[in-house]
């Protein structure tokens, strides 16, 4: 299916404004004089965006737009979809109180990561379905990132003592029996998000094969 131009645009302006509004918060921070570079790059919503604007920005300028995504290619792009979906409901059920502690007190930056960029994910994949079947099974790839992102951290939030959210802190989260209830219940979040996923992108394909 050819890449519009308008879909070019949009993903690249997109991914362009998610770099921008990462680069401000550093900037902010740093004239602040709290910026960690560790603890700033540990937080899944920075990662899961810097993921995201990527994917976007590599697919906006592809050399030759006429062409089919591969298989790998909708695999990544539906990865990406996940992880913003599960930023942005993470976000407005447990975390729109603690932009501080997020490192995102900058209004425009908060919500773009938080709001906006989520939204636009979920959208493109609406405007622009795989082009190739994904099964259930494959999807739960898109799992094992976060499942290694939360064994980082709570291994390194035992050594340091800091952890990005407050339902992974042990002394906030209820305990340790808090925060595996919590881990379970984000990692069960991520594999419905991801069959949701794919599901959604299977109707939207159908409905555009039958259309033509």
């Amino acid at each position: 299916m050819r890449q519009l131009g308008w879909v070019r645009v949009y993903r690249i302006t997109f991914a362009l404004l998610t770099f921008v509004a990462v680069s401000g918060q550093i900037v902010f921070l740093v004239g602040q004089g709290v910026f960690k570079p560790a603890n700033f790059f540990s937080f899944f919503t920075v990662e899961g965006n810097l993921f995201a604007a990527t994917v976007l920005l590599v697919l906006g300028l592809r050399a030759r737009p006429e062409e089919n995504p591969s298989h790998a290619e909708d695999m990544v792009r539906g990865a990406a979809v996940v992880y913003m979906a599960t930023v942005g409901v993470v976000y407005g059920l447990l975390l729109s109180g603690y932009t501080e502690a997020l490192q995102t007190p900058l209004p425009w930056v908060n919500n773009v990561l938080h709001r906006l960029m989520p939204l636009v994910l979920a959208a493109d994949w609406l405007i622009r379905p795989p082009a190739h079947r994904i099964s259930y099974r494959q999807a739960l790839l898109w799992v094992l990132y976060p499942l290694l992102w939360l064994a980082y951290t709570l291994v390194r939030g035992l050594g340091v003592g800091w952890y990005p959210y407050p339902f992974l802190d042990p002394e906030r989260g209820g305990g340790y029996v808090g925060v595996a209830a919590y881990c379970v219940a984000i990692l069960i979040g991520f594999v419905l998000f991801s069959w949701a996923v794919v599901g959604l992108g299977r109707r939207v394909r159908l409905r555009l094969e039958q259309a033509t």
